[in-house]
């Protein structure tokens, strides 16, 4: 068996255990769950572990999240294909390519200039010509590309960061953990109704890396 049929055998089985077997079944999200390669958005060390039920490390202390967080969160965004989408904590780039396989547009950030760089290389490697990604401070999203039709947040914030709400279109959702910042969080839906009306929704229990930023953890 080559590399390429091992790793392909191994995705199937991580869409059909981690995915499907734990609801998830848009067509949209499993379909953006067996094209990625995520062998590709992890460190060469660690490509026989890429479909395993976790999170690996990717350098600067940080970590590429759980296939199912992934699949979780886009899912929660309810995309249609077409969208608008804002990756905050884009890491080494997996859940941006999960969510380009669905969204027309998918606006990146990553706080540390190494993963950035990463990210942007491997989207590249990958294909993936529909995102684009900056090195900042994500708390304060991506204001000059707002409105966006969904928001991800894949770090823990000790509240919701009011830029982030407030640059979601109306109708839009925005996928976040909050909690505390060393222990677990509560992964939230935040859905922007109107101009000035929020309704938030709980989606259970997550840990995340702490959101460190001006509207985060200091």
């Amino acid at each position: 068996m080559t590399a390429e049929d091992r790793f392909t055998s191994r995705r199937e089985s991580m869409v059909d255990y981690q995915i499907i077997s734990r609801g998830i079944d848009d067509p949209l999200v499993v379909e953006a769950m067996r094209r990625v390669h995520r062998e590709a958005f992890v460190p060469d060390s660690l490509q026989d572990a890429a479909y395993e039920d976790g999170p690996l490390p990717i350098g600067a202390g940080q970590t590429i999240s759980q296939p199912y967080i992934v699949a979780l969160m886009t899912d929660a965004l309810e995309l249609r294909g077409g969208e608008r989408v804002l990756d905050i904590g884009t890491g080494s780039g997996y859940a941006a390519a999960v969510l380009a396989c669905i969204a027309a547009e998918v606006f990146g950030i990553e706080r540390i200039p190494e993963l950035a760089e990463r990210a942007r290389k491997n989207l590249a490697a990958e294909g993936f010509d529909n995102v684009q990604v900056r090195c900042g401070d994500g708390t304060l999203g991506w204001p000059e590309e707002a409105p966006f039709d969904g928001i991800t947040v894949a770090a823990g914030a000790p509240a919701v960061p009011d830029a982030l709400k407030h640059q979601l279109a109306i109708g839009g959702y925005l996928v976040i953990p909050v909690g505390s910042e060393h222990v677990s969080q509560t992964l939230m839906r935040v859905t922007r109704v109107s101009e000035d009306e929020f309704r938030t929704e709980n989606l259970g229990g997550v840990r995340f890396v702490p959101l460190l930023g001006e509207q985060g953890w200091s």
